[in-house]
């Protein structure tokens, strides 16, 4: 009985001993093997045998690509304004025994460099190129960071800027700025429009008085031409003349006789004598 008790004893330890020699490691990862303490070989995915009691499995690292979140973090920018950017990270690990040799955390390591670096970059630009340079600044991160964390083992596939947004105090700035200039523009558009009108109105009345003016002459002109006519006419025969005379009077007295304002029209008894003092007094003159 008790020799019985030992075999099974003895097989069960045989048959740990095989299962701890036999490791399978599966598709996606890469186990980091140390053999007393010390680093010894990297299994790759399948079937893989290692020495029981001697070789230990210390990591396991997978080998498809990690999304890193970058927290997002308030950037000064060159000429003082403050804004607030995150972003995320795409990497692999390729040498998994550097990645866990060489830094105490690696992804950790990778946000606190990619923060790092991201507030360098927005920090040497000027708020404008910051808000619309999303491309240059993915560009410059990646090629920043990927020379250091090659040394880990590990590839920067790419970087993202998720987020670049004025904070909220300077969004509220900038609202007020972009306020002001439309009231600025407005102001400019109405008073250009209120000169323009201006201008149009006094070209105008420049024009309906330089119209004037030249039917005055024309007028003046035609009177002058009509007295010669008259007088050439008329010679020294003045019976036309007081007739027309006459006529312009009678037509005289009845406008002002049928004025509202007319309370009493005095008319001569002797309209030709009294006509013929108004062409004595006009040749006196």
């Amino acid at each position: 009985m008790g020799g019985l008790i030992v075999v099974a004893v003895f097989a069960f330890l045989v048959f740990l001993t095989i299962a701890m020699g036999v490791r399978i490691v599966p598709q996606g990862y890469k186990y980091v093997v140390q053999r007393l303490g010390k680093y010894h070989a990297t299994l790759g995915p399948g079937l893989n045998i290692i020495i029981p009691y001697i070789d230990t499995v210390a990591y396991k690292v997978t080998t498809k690509d990690i999304v890193l979140d970058i927290p997002s973090q308030d950037v000064i920018t060159r000429d003082n304004a403050v804004i607030i950017v995150n972003a995320v990270a795409y990497i692999n690990i390729v040498s998994p025994e550097k990645a866990v040799y060489g830094v105490e955390n690696y992804i950790l390591a990778i946000q606190n460099l990619v923060q790092t670096s991201l507030r360098s970059i927005v920090g040497e630009m000027d708020l404008d190129d910051a808000l619309s340079s999303r491309d240059r600044i993915k560009a410059r991160l990646k090629e920043t960071i990927s020379d250091d964390i090659s040394d880990w083992g590990i590839t920067l596939k790419t970087v993202e800027i998720q987020d670049i947004n004025p904070s909220a105090t300077m969004q509220r700035a900038m609202e007020e700025q972009a306020a002001a200039e439309r009231a600025r523009r407005a102001t400019v558009t109405r008073a250009e429009g209120e000169k323009a009108a201006a201008i149009l109105e006094a070209d105008g009345r420049l024009e309906a008085s330089r119209r004037d003016a030249e039917a005055k002459v024309v007028l003046a002109e035609a009177s002058q031409q009509a007295i010669e006519k008259v007088t050439t006419a008329i010679g020294a025969n003045e019976l036309p003349v007081m007739f027309l005379l006459g006529e312009k009077y009678v037509e005289a007295m009845k406008g002002l006789s049928t004025s509202q304002n007319a309370k009493t029209i005095i008319l001569p008894a002797d309209i030709p004598a009294a006509v013929r003092g108004l062409m004595g007094g006009a040749k006196g003159q």
